[in-house]
């Protein structure tokens, strides 16, 4: 597993956070059913062996897994959607707890070294102090205009906590990838193997070369809308790029295996083939639990019964 993906942070504990943010109450039934898809039950060959895999991520074997049905997000949540949750409960993020978080450097109009502090090894990230769900790039920025985008800076504790007040919880990964399939067996993507088929895009990572100039060809440098490109064919949005999304998963892995650490999928607004190729549907990585970034979100499923 690889940082280039997301940051994560180091050396701190949970423990140590201020605990002022109220406790989510568990909802019994799953809040906002008509955003949610039905996705039926049965088996597939989940994982890869295909020589563009990651081998120490786990990729493979490809083996066949069952799955129950279950219910999904059409999209990951939204700003709009964590603000509803965050004014009915009060919760407090980890990112707002710590007091900074990561963001793309480009995505900063001007760095300042009293709020930032570049992340040794990984130039193209920035720890950017008071940057949270609510001001993505820092005090200075704003959701207002993106209230339709996938919700960031959200660590694998505040996704957990806002799928209990849903109603719901997050996909386990055979769960994840067996919808992001859309039923295509076996294919890299979720439309299918061609990454831009006639020449269109299907998804939003990088276009270019990273991480010096995107193209801007799919139309995006950040996240895009939570409904941007077409949908596969369980008709789930963005099951490829944009933003990673937590797993209830731990992860395992053959090397640099990660403390604590949980699986995140689906690749970002940043992969790129010339260093990651995360956005194939069986790709995975991870992050500690209370990690979060400029990249990272979250879609929630229920379970039928």
């Amino acid at each position: 597993m690889s940082n280039c993906c997301h940051p994560k942070k180091q050396n701190h504990r949970l423990n140590n956070l201020k605990s002022h943010q109220s406790t989510p109450l568990q909802t019994k039934s799953p809040k906002n059913l008509d955003k949610m898809i039905e996705i039926k039950g049965g088996e597939f060959i989940m994982g890869t062996d295909d020589a563009d895999g990651f081998k120490e991520d786990n990729e493979g074997p490809k083996r066949l897994v069952k799955v129950e049905s279950f219910l999904i997000d059409k999209t990951v949540v939204t700003n709009q959607d964590f603000k509803e949750f965050v004014d009915d409960t009060g919760y407090v993020t980890e990112s707002e707890q710590f007091g900074w978080s990561f963001v793309f450097n480009q995505l900063i109009t001007k760095f300042d070294s009293c709020t930032m502090t570049e992340v040794p090894g990984l130039p193209w990230w920035l720890a950017v102090k008071k940057a949270t769900w609510f001001q993505p790039e820092g005090p200075d920025s704003t959701i207002t205009n993106r209230l339709d985008h996938p919700v960031v800076h959200v660590s694998w504790n505040d996704a957990v906590a806002y799928a209990a007040w849903a109603g719901k919880r997050l996909p386990t990964e055979k769960e994840w990838e067996y919808a992001a399939r859309g039923g295509l067996e076996q294919n890299k993507y979720p439309w299918g193997n061609e990454l831009t088929p006639n020449g269109e895009h299907y998804c939003n990572i990088w276009q270019g070369e990273f991480p010096k100039k995107n193209s801007l060809a799919d139309g995006y440098l950040g996240t895009a809308p939570a409904k941007s490109f077409p949908p596969n064919g369980y008709g789930l949005y963005n099951m490829s790029g944009n933003v990673w999304e937590w797993c209830r998963d731990r992860f395992d892995a053959l090397s640099n295996k990660i403390e604590r650490g949980y699986v995140t999928r689906g690749g970002s607004f940043l992969c790129h083939h010339s260093y990651c190729n995360r956005y194939r549907v069986a790709a995975r990585t991870a992050n500690t639990p209370d990690s979060s970034a400029s990249n990272i979100g979250f879609r929630c499923v229920a379970d039928l019964s």
